[in-house]
């Protein structure tokens, strides 16, 4: 099978399960819990007893020498960006799950539970630096472009700068935006690019990890690589302090990541590869439900 032809085959399994995910489960509480968040105008009638004398209109009025007042809509539509990381760290997966496709599935559903709520949808692909831009756009042919993307693309670099991508994001989306920032999150500080890019536009961490990158198997001396920077290192992993010093360690970044979503008011959850990601993004949509 040829390349092109493996990408096309992967790409409709992708469709066919996330268009229906989005169309029987997320979109109704993807459209709660991301409303749009302007007022649009919608039209002028005359003033009515318990209308707010903020909203009339002062020219209109003169006019017909009546009251008249604005009134507005709220804006359904929103511009949803997804910033999906595409670094090194990405192809590891001890299933049958790599983290780059989980996070192809993860932009997919988002993106088809988007377009059903007549949403534009752009994406930045992101490494240590902005590896690719394509902008807010409706349909579902940008939506299959999308996917076909993140699955056959190949990165200029191999590590990780969140911080990268969201700068770009802060510069380059204008308008407000409901942005997602998919990523293991395995990166350098990005607490400051974190809270500007909040302060302008929605932003919500789907952080994917799998169940090897958190704890360690006793199977003997194993030669371990770092897939971003080509750096070896042999461990023990029978040596039980071994294990222990390493889940300790993940679980402060861990710790630390959680810190940095709470001190920014960014709204995530965690996701592994192994395991249904209905459940924590259902979670998640819920929660925001529930505060709006």
């Amino acid at each position: 099978m040829t390349e092109a032809s493996e990408i096309f085959k992967r790409v409709r399994k992708i469709e066919i399960k996330t268009r229906g995910l989005s169309q029987q489960i997320f979109s109704g509480h993807y459209h709660s819990a991301f409303k749009g968040k302007g007022m649009a105008f919608s039209e002028v009638r005359e003033y009515q007893y318990g209308d707010d004398i903020r909203s009339i209109d002062w020219n209109v009025t003169a006019r017909f020498n009546h009251p008249y007042v604005k009134i507005f809509d709220e804006e359904r539509e929103l511009t949803v960006m997804l910033l999906v990381d595409v670094s090194g760290s990405n192809d590891f997966g001890s299933g049958q799950q790599l983290k780059r496709l989980l996070a192809a599935e993860l932009t997919a559903v988002l993106a088809f539970s988007a377009i059903q709520n007549n949403d534009k949808v752009g994406v930045i692909f992101f490494s240590n630096t902005v590896e690719k831009f394509i902008p807010p756009k409706k349909g579902t042919s940008h939506i299959l472009r999308i996917i076909r993307e993140i699955i056959s693309f190949k990165p200029t670099e191999r590590k990780t700068d969140v911080a990268v991508a969201l700068r770009f994001l802060t510069s380059a989306i204008k308008k407000r935006s409901t942005a997602f920032v998919i990523s293991d999150f395995i990166t350098v500080d990005f607490l400051q690019e974190l809270r500007m890019a909040s302060r302008k536009h929605d932003v919500v961490a789907l952080r994917i990890t799998d169940k090897r990158e958190n704890e360690l198997p006793a199977i003997g001396l194993v030669r371990f690589k770092d897939a971003e920077t080509g750096q070896e290192h042999w461990i023990d992993t029978s040596h039980i302090a071994s294990r222990n010093h390493y889940v300790k360690f993940i679980r402060s970044k861990s710790r630390e990541l959680d810190e940095v979503f709470s001190k920014t008011g960014v709204d995530h959850c965690l996701i592994f590869t192994d395991q249904d990601y209905v459940k924590p993004l259902m979670k998640l949509f819920k929660t925001r439900e529930s505060r709006l």
